[in-house]
Order: C-alpha cells, then sequence, then structure tokens
C-alpha cells in the first residue's frame, strides 16, 4: 500500500503549495542548522566545563526537558496562532537558548547558564518541530506523493552545515560565545522568512476555526487514548533515540574511543547526518513503490548493522563507515512515523503533538542514560544500546500503515 495519497497533477498543485514546500523545507533546514552547530561544539563545551560522560549528560537533559514539556501544549499552540506564527515563536527562544549556552560556556563556564539557555533552546525546539511538521504533512497531502523525508532530509542538510561549520571553528579555534550567538541570530532571521510562505492558517489547521480551547484539550486527550497514535508514538520514540544517540555522542564516543581530535569527532558526526540525508532524499521513492512497512523494516536492519560496525570495527576508517550506514538506516524512521500520526488531517495537530511527545522522550532518557552506561563501559560501547532496542521497533511496523 503506498504512503500517500493518488498523485495530483502537476497543474492542480497551486503556486501557494510549491511555495509553501520551499518554506518548510527552509524551517526544516534552519532547525537542523542550529541543533547541529550546538553539537558540533559539545566537545569543546565538555571541556570548558570539565565534565565527565555522566555530567555531560545530565546537562544535556536540560535541553531534552525544555522539549518535552514543549510538546504537549505545541500542536494546541499550532491551531491557536497557526503554524507560521508558531515556527517563529519557536524560533526566537531556539536562538536565544543557543545564544545563551553559548556565552555561559565559553566566557563564564557557569553551568547554570548554560542549563538556562540549553533548556529555552530545547523549549524552541519541541514548539518549532511539531508545528512544521504539522505543515510538511499538510504540504505532502496537497501535493499527493510522499515528500516529508525530503523535508527532513532537508534538516539534515541543515545539520550537516551546522556539524560542518562547528568542525571549522573548532579547527580555527574560534570560541564557542562568538561561534553560536552569530548562528543564532541567521537561524532566526531565516525561519521568520522560510514560515511567511507557509499556507493560510485555514488550510493548515481547519478543524480550529470555531472550536474552543476546552474542545481542542479534549481532541488532544482523546488522541492519547487511540492505540495507532501510541504505537506510532512508540515506534517514533526508539527512532528519535537512535538519532538523538548519534546527535549526542558520536562525537564524543569517537574522539573517547577511537582517539581522534575534536575537529574529526565533529565530522565524524557530519558523516552521520549526510548518511540520513541521502536515506531521505532516495527514500521517498521507495516508500512509494512498495509501502512504509517494507522499507522501514529493511532501512532498521541497516542501522542495526551500521552501530553495531561503528562500535565494533575497530579500525577508525570501517568504524567511519558504519556511522554513515547508522545514518542511511535511520534516516526514514522519524519522518514517517510523524507522516503516520498526520494521515488523517483533521485529527493531525492533536495526533502529532502527542506522538512528538512521547518520542522525544528519548531525547529526555537517553543523553543520561547513554552518559551513565558510558562511564562503567565507555561511551563508544554505550552506543551498543541502539541495536537493543532497534530489533524489537520491527514489530511496531504495522501501526504506520495509512488508514483505509
Amino acid at each position: 500500500m503506498n504512503s500517500v495519497t493518488t498523485p495530483v497533477a502537476p497543474a492542480a498543485r497551486p503556486r501557494s503549495v510549491l511555495a509553501a514546500r520551499t518554506g518548510v523545507a527552509v524551517a526544516f533546514a534552519l532547525n537542523g542548522l542550529a541543533i547541529g552547530s550546538w553539537f558540533a561544539r559539545v566537545p569543546a563545551v565538555r571541556e570548558a566545563l570539565d565534565l565527565s560522560a555522566g555530567r555531560l549528560g545530565l546537562l544535556l537533559l536540560a535541553m531534552s526537558t525544555g522539549a518535552v514539556v514543549a510538546m504537549p501544549t505545541s500542536g494546541l499552540v499550532a491551531q491557536r496562532l497557526g503554524t507560521a506564527r508558531t515556527v517563529a515563536l519557536g524560533a526566537l527562544l531556539v536562538s536565544v537558548g543557543l545564544g545563551t549556552a553559548g556565552v555561559f560556556a565559553s566566557t563564564a563556564a557557569w553551568l547554570p547558564g548554560v542549563a538556562v539557555g540549553l533548556f529555552a533552546f530545547g523549549y524552541g525546539t519541541g514548539t518549532w518541530d511539531v508545528a512544521m511538521n504539522i505543515e510538511g504533512a499538510v504540504v505532502e497531502r496537497r501535493l499527493g506523493r510522499t515528500i516529508m523525508p525530503r523535508f527532513h532530509a532537508a534538516w539534515s542538510l541543515g545539520s550537516v552545515a551546522g556539524a560542518g561549520l562547528g568542525a571549522v571553528t573548532a579547527q580555527v579555534g574560534l570560541a564557542v560565545a562568538v561561534h553560536l550567538p552569530l548562528t543564532a541570530g541567521a537561524v532566526l532571521v531565516g525561519a521568520v522568512f522560510g514560515a511567511r510562505a507557509f499556507l493560510p492558517v485555514s488550510e493548515t489547521t481547519p478543524a480550529a476555526d470555531g472550536v474552543s480551547p476546552a474542545a481542542r484539550r479534549r481532541a488532544l486527550m482523546a488522541a492519547w487514548r487511540e492505540p495507532r497514535t501510541l504505537l506510532i508514538g512508540l515506534f517514533v520514540l526508539v527512532a528519535a533515540f537512535s538519532e538523538g544517540a548519534a546527535t549526542d555522542w558520536v562525537a564524543v564516543a569517537f574522539v573517547d574511543g577511537y582517539g581522534v581530535t575534536e575537529a574529526a569527532g565533529a565530522a565524524v558526526y557530519g558523516v552521520f547526518v549526510i548518511g540520513m540525508t541521502i536515506g531521505r532524499t532516495v527514500g521517498t521513492l521507495a516508500l512509494d513503490r512498495w509501502g512504509r512497512v517494507s522499507v522501514l523494516g529493511t532501512t532498521i536492519l541497516l542501522a542495526v548493522v551500521g552501530v553495531s560496525v561503528a562500535v565494533l570495527a575497530g579500525s577508525g576508517p570501517v568504524a567511519v563507515a558504519g556511522v554513515a550506514l547508522w545514518g542511511l538506516g535511520i534516516a526514514l524512521s522519524f519522518p514517517v512515523g510523524m507522516s503516520a500520526a498526520a494521515d488523517e488531517e483533521e485529527h493531525a495537530p492533536a495526533r502529532v503533538s502527542v506522538v512528538a511527545v512521547i518520542g522525544y522522550t528519548a531525547f529526555l532518557a537517553g543523553a543520561p542514560l547513554l552518559g551513565l552506561i558510558g562511564d562503567r563501559v565507555g561511551t563508544l560501547h554505550a552506543l551498543l544500546v541502539v541495536p537493543i532496542l532497534l530489533l524489537p521497533s520491527l514489530a511496531l511496523l504495522p501501526a504506520t500503515r495509512p488508514p483505509r
């Protein structure tokens, strides 16, 4: 079964949909740029604050907490303000948080200030993430073909750019207090302009017209009782954990486990994101041809092999190849899960919020969990938790089938 509705003829696609497609891609790319920029400089922040793996994991928990706190109500905010304004609001919080964390980490080495900045960063990311996925799902339906993974590929490209800039700034010795605030300003300006191309509020949240806030809250609570929505949420949880493990730890794991430099560790993270970008770009064709369940089952197995090779290879170049395969294999799981949550447009804001909350719980628990395990077995071998969780997630794949 194909993952979207029957394709719409090109002539039936108005310019507003094509413009919104570009705007959503920009929003995803800039979100990735902000996150990639931060995580590429995590080794420098760890050194500046003199943190162990366990304490670093607890610091990263502040960002995850902000995202999880934001997401339960992000769908309601998007219904009330519209997806464009919600993305702009999220981008403002992301920019303030990123700049604050960078300044306090580099100039003052003040851990509480960094934690506050990361909480604001995470809250903005959670708000922005839900809104752009809602908008992306509507654009996907208007186009009549699978495109959500390509929006997430734009996120990956932005993350690659952020990781690349992070590696360069680390190599030349540019202070985190300079690099991250400059990135934050650019992200805010670009996100506001990208959101201006979004579809009108009446198209992205049609169920919001004339609906009271109390009715919206009831719809959100009802989504928490839907078995399919919860199963999709669990699937996205594992996907988010698998992505988050690489985002949070792959640079640090290669520095600690393979003895590479900080700049090389940031570059390894870039390899992971490049793998994801390729998977999300070409994966849409496979999804339209073979359907969600078959394609996701194959790619998850690729991710299991990739993580195992990255950890157990014993050779740096072979391990980097494993990281690339890891990124390729995990590429489709998160975006397809979000598309599945938004299959029915009327219920998309509530269901996407629920799935996002469940999924981002992985970011809440994943960083400190792997950090604590890393204190005992090393950060590199702690990554073996990923394939242990990926294999059981194959049983959740039937929930991603589109409803009839």
